[in-house]
C-alpha cells in the first residue's frame, strides 16, 4: 500500500467531542455477537473446510494462563486471583487435553508461525512448566523454523528473574511483553500493583541480553492518583530502556463488570481534562524520542516489526494486538481463548469449571462462536485497514469483492462525511486516508462500517470502553 499515515496530532476539543464507547475491533464482528448456536461441531466444520483451501494457511496458537497471585484494581481481564501453585499443574493438563484433541482437526503441513502466551500472568507457571507447555505443543504442531517465528509471552516483572528469562529464551521465546502500568508509588499503591524501577528495568536487559528481539512495555493512563508530572516521570524512564514497542492503554472504569476496580475510588481518578493532559503527554514524549504511532494505544521504534510492516502495508491486527502475521488461522487454547479459523470465531467458557466440564466429557470446549458470511468478511477486512493504516482505497476494495464500494457503503458515506467535516479524515482520489488528528480515533472511523452497532444503543447493549 505505501504511503505511511501521518503522525498523530493531539486535539482536546476533538478527542472530548468524539469520547464516546466504542469496539476495540481486535476482531469484526466483536465479541458481544458471538452466539451459543455454534459449537464444537461447527468449528469441526470450520476447522475442516480451512485445510482444503488451495493455499491453506499457516497457523497461530494462543495460550491463556488465567492465574494472577494478587488482583491489580484496574484490570478487566479475565483471571483466577490465587496463590495455589498446584492449580496450575492441573490446569495444564487439562489444558494438554484440550491441545490433544484440537490439533488432529489441522493438516500436519499447516507451520505454526506465532505462538503467544497471555493472561492472567503467564509468569504464574515455572519456566519449566512453560518450557513442557511448549513441548507439548511442538509435539502436536509443526512448528516453523525458530528465526523466522514470533514467540512472545506476558510477563509481570515482579514475580521474574533475570534466570527465569535466560530459560524462557532457551525454549524458543523471542518476544516479553511487560506490565508497568505506571512507576509512580502513589498510582502504584491505589492499584495495588508495587513494582520497582530497578526491577523491572533487570527484566528488559535481561531480555536483551539473551536475544529477545522484542520487548514491549505496557503503561496505562487514566489511573488513580496519575498526576502529569509523575507520569513524565514514567515515560522518562520508559524511554530511556529503549523498548522496542510501548503500549499506552487507556484505562476503562468499569466497576459494575469488573468487581476489582470497585475498590478503586471515583475521587483518586483524573478529571476528563487531566486524563486527555496525560495523553498528550504520552504521545509528545513518545514521538519526540522517535517511536512511531502504530495506532490505538501502540508506539515501535521504526525499525521494528510492526512499524516496516506498517510501511509496506501489511500490518494485521487481532485478539494478540497488533502483528505482522496477517495471514493465518488462530488457535485459542485455555479458559476464554478465542480462535478465528477460516471464517468463524469461537471461544472457549470464560469461567474454569466450565471449561473443564467440557474436557471431562470429550468435548472441545466451545462456549459460543459465529460464522462469518460474506458482508462479515468484507466489513472485517475494511476495518481492518482502518486500524492498521488509517485509510482506505474504494477501488481496491470494490475490485476485490466485486461491489460498487460507493452503493455498498451508501450508509456510511454521510457519516465519513460529517467526520471529514470535522476534520478527522479528508477524501482521496481513491477514498479517503485520516488526518494527524483523525489517526487517535480511528475507532470512531471504523464504526461507520460496524453494521451490528446499533443507531440508539438498548440498556442492555454490551458496553464497550471509551474511545479516548
Amino acid at each position: 500500500m505505501g504511503k505511511v499515515s501521518p503522525s498523530p496530532l493531539f486535539d482536546a476539543d476533538l478527542l472530548r467531542r468524539y469520547d464516546t464507547p466504542g469496539p476495540r475491533y481486535t476482531s469484526y464482528p466483536t465479541a458481544p455477537q458471538f452466539s451459543g448456536n455454534f459449537g464444537a461441531q461447527q468449528l469441526r466444520e470450520h476447522a475442516r473446510a480451512s485445510n482444503q483451501q488451495e493455499h491453506a494457511r499457516p497457523l497461530s496458537l494462543y495460550v491463556h494462563i488465567p492465574f494472577c497471585t494478587s488482583p491489580c484494581f484496574y484490570c478487566g481481564c479475565n483471571r483466577v486471583i490465587t496463590r495455589d501453585k498446584a492449580r496450575g499443574e492441573v490446569y495444564l493438563d487439562y489444558l494438554y487435553r484440550e491441545i490433544a484433541r484440537m490439533a488432529p482437526l489441522f493438516d500436519s503441513g499447516r507451520p505454526v508461525v506465532q505462538l503467544h502466551f497471555g493472561g492472567g500472568t503467564p509468569n504464574f507457571l515455572t519456566p519449566a512448566q512453560i518450557a513442557d507447555c511448549v513441548a507439548e505443543l511442538r509435539s502436536q504442531f509443526s512448528f516453523a523454523p525458530r528465526e523466522t517465528m514470533d514467540f512472545s509471552i506476558e510477563l509481570d516483572p515482579r514475580f521474574v528473574t533475570p534466570d527465569d528469562i535466560a530459560e524462557l529464551a532457551k525454549v524458543g521465546f523471542n518476544r516479553a511483553s511487560l506490565g508497568v502500568q505506571d512507576f509512580d508509588p502513589k498510582v502504584q499503591k491505589a492499584v495495588n500493583r508495587e513494582q520497582s524501577v530497578e526491577d523491572t528495568l533487570a527484566i528488559v536487559a535481561a531480555c536483551r541480553e539473551h536475544g529477545m528481539r522484542s520487548v514491549n512495555i505496557d503503561l496505562i493512563y487514566g489511573l488513580p492518583k496519575q498526576t502529569r508530572a509523575g507520569f513524565e516521570r514514567t515515560l522518562d524512564i520508559v524511554v530511556q530502556a529503549r523498548p522496542d514497542r510501548i503500549a499506552v492503554y487507556s484505562y476503562a472504569h468499569l466497576p459494575q463488570l469488573f468487581k476489582p476496580q470497585q475498590r478503586i475510588a471515583l475521587e483518586d481518578l483524573p478529571s476528563a481534562e487531566d486524563k486527555l493532559a496525560l495523553l498528550q503527554c504520552a504521545i509528545e514524549r513518545l514521538g519526540a524520542a522517535g517511536y512511531v504511532y502504530i495506532g490505538m494505544d501502540h508506539f515501535a521504534l521504526p525499525e521494528d516489526e510492526l512499524a516496516r510492516a506498517q510501511a509496506r502495508g501489511d500490518l494485521h491486527r487481532n485478539f494478540m494486538g497488533y502483528t505482522t502475521h496477517a495471514d493465518s488461522d488462530l488457535i485459542g487454547f485455555g479458559v476464554s481463548a478465542i480462535s478465528h479459523i477460516g471464517d468463524s470465531f469461537s471461544q472457549n467458557p470464560r469461567d474454569i469449571a466450565s471449561w473443564e466440564r467440557a474436557i471431562d466429557d470429550g468435548r472441545l470446549p466451545v462456549w459460543r462462536g459465529m460464522p462469518l458470511d460474506r458482508d462479515d468478511v468484507l466489513r472485517a477486512e475494511v476495518i481492518q485497514e482502518l486500524m492498521c493504516h488509517g485509510r482506505l482505497d474504494y477501488a481496491r476494495v470494490g475490485r476485490r469483492y466485486g461491489i460498487d464500494f460507493a452503493e455498498y457503503f451508501a450508509d456510511a458515506l454521510p457519516r465519513l462525511q460529517a467526520l471529514a467535516d470535522d476534520g478527522l479524515l479528508t477524501f482521496t482520489r481513491v477514498g479517503f486516508q485520516a488526518t494527524a488528528k483523525g489517526r487517535l480515533l480511528l475507532r470512531v472511523i471504523a464504526m461507520c462500517f460496524d453494521r451490528y452497532l446499533p443507531a440508539t444503543p438498548a440498556p442492555d447493549a454490551p458496553r464497550f470502553s471509551r474511545t479516548v
